[in-house]
């Protein structure tokens, strides 16, 4: 397979705690772990696209550690994997690796069941001797006690000070990926992509692989980068048609749920009368904690929607 049908987020993934973009007290953190030579059983929580899932990689691969990445979304198999595969992987000595202990990497781990989430406690403490466990979350609350108690929790969450030196590294970062690429870019497109999907790392690198299949970066992807308009849909939700919203929604798709829903919420007061808009706020809230584990997103939005239309006024 070329280079250029990888994925960028997978080819220009770190190797190392060091060049991954991270604010400076989570470095220390991991790179404390790699000075020590060892890997606790960790949680890492934080928002979709941070790096969660790059360090907990980097980390293993910077201490030469064997490790297995199982994702908690693949519900269908997840089961047979941590009772088969997994078991299997922990309950071996590595004959490749100089470390003392494997990893197994649970991806998403906020998208399994608390029975499920039982199971993974057990298999820590099966395993301690041979295995550690790096859980990777977006919301910590959905881990249930048992497992969280067993781990030491690294929260990814960038404050104001970070911010801006962090969305600066991942700018340059870009820079060096889009040369690699030969990509042509204009850095003022480049700055404002970085800065509309910050700190999602990887939707930003998606989009500008995506785009640049037009053969440069510029003007163009501001536009195309599921840049959509809410007032069709706040008419339907207006006039109660139900179908319309219905089919708005599944022409929509493309968009993150997350982002349907902050539209909506950056344009409560343009659409919205004054007196819905804390239940406006309310049903938003509900349903953005939801789009994180529910099975079927477009229907999750459509009762979202529906919400919106039975229980709020517009102007």
């Amino acid at each position: 397979m070329s280079d250029k049908l990888f994925l960028w987020v997978e080819k220009y993934r770190p190797q190392s705690v060091e060049d991954c973009i991270l604010p400076e007290e989570t470095r220390k953190i991991f790179q404390g772990f790699v000075d020590q030579g060892a890997i606790p059983n960790l949680l890492l929580s934080g928002g979709a696209g941070v790096g969660k899932t790059t360090v907990a990689k980097a980390l293993c691969e910077q201490l030469k550690v064997d490790s297995y990445v199982i994702n908690g979304s693949d519900e269908g198999r997840f089961l047979d994997t941590i009772r088969n595969q997994a078991k299997t992987f922990a309950s071996t000595v590595s004959l490749t690796s100089d470390s003392n202990h494997k990893v197994i990497i649970v991806d998403e781990a906020d998208n399994t069941t608390p029975d499920v989430q039982l199971l993974l406690r057990a298999s820590i403490e099966e395993f301690q001797k041979n295995c550690r466990f790096i859980f990777t979350c977006n919301y910590k609350n959905k881990i249930i006690a048992p497992l969280h108690s067993r781990c030491s929790v690294v929260d990814f969450n960038v404050k104001g000070q970070d911010k801006k030196q962090l969305a600066e590294q991942f700018f340059h970062r870009v820079k060096v990926i889009l040369e690699m690429e030969m990509v042509k870019y204009e850095e003022k497109v480049v700055a404002e992509v970085v800065m509309k999907y910050f700190p999602d790392f990887r939707r930003t690198l998606n989009e500008l692989q995506r785009y640049s299949s037009t053969g440069s970066i510029d003007a163009g992807i501001l536009a195309s980068s599921n840049e959509f308009s809410i007032e069709k849909v706040v008419g339907h939700l207006r006039n109660k048609e139900f179908t319309n919203m219905k089919k708005w929604v599944a022409q929509n798709l493309d968009n993150e749920p997350q982002v349907i829903m902050r539209k909506i919420y950056d344009n409560l007061y343009n659409y919205f009368d004054p007196k819905s808009i804390p239940e406006a706020v309310l049903i938003i809230s509900e349903y953005q904690y939801k789009s994180s584990f529910v099975v079927d997103q477009e229907v999750n939005i459509v009762a979202f929607m529906t919400e919106l239309m039975m229980r709020c006024e517009y102007k």
